[in-house]
């Protein structure tokens, strides 16, 4: 069974280890150094980006999971998750800058104007309910990605190879539809490993 880690310094953890669960593969709730050993993806959760940019240089995380990003351990972001996976932040330094989009934080408002649509996602049948927190949006992309939902004009998922992230907080959410492709997305290019 795939072993999927969810970053736990901050953020929606235990409703992203849940959706792993329900999606047919083990959740580890990644921490320290060593319990990024054996895993075949991670997940970078929604938060406070700033806020978890500094624990992950506390404790001495960010390097090890940028290498294990760039030797092809598929990664998915979530709202902040997104931002540490973006190759540029408007305004402001890169943190893991792996995935090939610009970013720019807080593009839908504040914490006030939370709000929740039905969003039509390239490769799902029916309408995705996102939920968006003082979301940031996909401002460009890359050549080699894949823009999968828009909101208003605005890009709010994308696949770059091994990489998804979205704007919203599908964890949130009774649907697991997102996390059961990227679990799909893990499986193939885990050689051997067949999920649920």
């Amino acid at each position: 069974m795939l072993r999927i880690g969810v970053l736990a310094l901050q953020g929606a953890v235990r409703e992203h280890v849940l959706s792993i669960e329900e999606s047919g593969a083990t959740a580890v709730q990644v921490k320290r150094l060593e319990d990024l050993e054996g895993l075949d993806a991670l997940v970078l959760p929604g938060g406070e980006s700033t806020t978890m940019r500094k624990l992950l240089d506390r404790y001495e995380l960010l390097e090890p999971i940028r290498k294990l990003a760039e030797e092809g351990l598929p990664m998915f972001g979530t709202c902040a998750g997104l931002i540490l996976l973006a190759r540029n932040v408007v305004g402001q330094e890169s943190h893991l800058g792996v995935m090939d989009v610009t970013v720019e934080r807080n593009s839908f408002g504040r914490q006030v104007d939370s709000f929740e649509v039905d969003l039509d996602v390239k490769g799902l049948e029916e309408p995705f309910p996102a939920v968006f927190i003082r979301a940031p949006h996909i401002v460009e992309v890359g050549k080699s990605v894949e823009v999968l939902a828009k909101h208003d004009g605005r890009i709010v998922l994308a696949r770059d190879g091994n990489f998804l992230g979205c704007s919203f907080h599908p964890e949130l959410t009774d649907d697991h539809r997102l996390m059961r492709y990227f679990v799909k997305l893990v499986s193939e290019t885990t050689p051997g490993v067949i999920s649920k």
